[in-house]
């Protein structure tokens, strides 16, 4: 039970992680690779502020400022510098790595015995709740809040314009937007989500790594495909939501790995496969769909054929017709 409590409460706090991924990918339309560094970033300021001493929600707030000046150093590097967007997050990521180590000063830093949001919200079991129910039920309204702002945001002008930017660019830009300022506002805020998840997740965790944002580009990419095949992306509204959703189901994916008795080592190449069927089975299913709608339709087509032709076949022998004919 333990295994499956920790996965939906890592999920919502993914999910987080994963509303920031679909901003940039589906969104944006925008290939950023700096989520691997602006992740583990969130989570290096957060751990080396809490060391410090500094109030935890304090600390994940500069964890999301920190996330967000990621971003924003990827959009500089393609806006002004006008190097490709794959490229300019890549190369945001490898600074990061150094940054990360430099921020935390090791490899790993423990927050075990330090004041944690964990250990803040430990506040509220006076209520006469459990500690996993209390943290499911606030990282839920924290993804909830999330969520609803960014939807907000995205009816605004300006989100408006990077969903018309990450639809038709040159469109956009013939009405008189700046495209390079809505890529940056975009980049800005996904990261900066990311760097909230990242803050967060290491301080349930109980430590920031310099590891921990490997392969994170991956997993919000796994989470939104997934939310979108189990929920549907008709709104934007129901997409964030997918995106959400879908972190909660990855995570309950690698707990049923786990549980399993799966290696930790092959759990990367299970999200590997897990990214490869959510993209190839909803092409699969709209094929058949599409297969099983025109064999429909060339069956109607034969049906009302050969209906015409007994008509007609049955015509010649009716009497009252034949009457009519001899008549004429």
């Amino acid at each position: 039970m333990q295994l499956w409590i920790g996965s939906i409460e890592q999920g919502l706090l993914f999910g987080l992680m994963a509303i920031g991924v679909y901003l940039t990918f589906r969104v944006l339309n925008f290939p950023d690779l700096t989520v691997d560094g602006s992740f583990a970033l969130g989570g290096a300021v957060a751990a080396h502020f809490i060391i410090l001493g500094w109030d935890p929600w304090l600390a994940t707030f500069l964890a999301m400022l920190s996330g967000g000046a990621a971003g924003l150093i990827t959009g500089i590097l393609h806006t002004k510098a006008k190097i490709n967007g794959l490229l300019a997050g890549i190369i945001t990521m490898i600074a990061l790595w150094s940054i990360n180590l430099r921020i935390m000063g090791r490899a790993n830093v423990s927050l075990n015995k330090a004041e944690t949001i964990k250990t803040k919200l430990s506040v509220l079991e006076s209520w006469g709740l459990s500690t996993h129910t209390v943290y499911i039920l606030v990282f839920l309204l924290l993804l909830l809040v999330v969520k609803f702002l960014v939807d907000w945001f995205l009816r605004t002008d300006l989100g408006m314009a990077i969903r018309a930017t990450g639809d038709n660019p040159t469109m956009i830009t013939s009405f008189g937007v700046h495209t390079d300022r809505t890529i940056l506002v975009g980049l800005i805020v996904s990261n900066a989500l990311v760097g909230l998840s990242g803050g967060l997740i290491a301080q349930y965790q109980g430590y920031a790594d310099i590891q921990m944002g490997v392969g994170m580009i991956i997993i919000g990419l796994a989470s939104v495909i997934i939310g979108e095949a189990v929920v549907g992306s008709t709104s934007m509204m129901r997409a964030t939501l997918a995106a959400a959703v879908g972190a909660i189901l990855y995570r309950l994916i690698i707990a049923v790995a786990l549980w399993r008795e799966m290696p930790p080592s092959d759990l990367k190449l299970l999200t590997a496969v897990i990214v490869v069927l959510a993209l190839v089975i909803p092409q699969w299913i709209r094929r058949f769909r599409v297969l099983r709608l025109k064999n429909n339709m060339t069956s109607d087509a034969n049906l009302s054929v050969s209906s015409v032709k007994k008509h007609f076949a049955s015509s010649d022998h009716h009497p009252s017709l034949k009457k009519g004919e001899n008549d004429g």
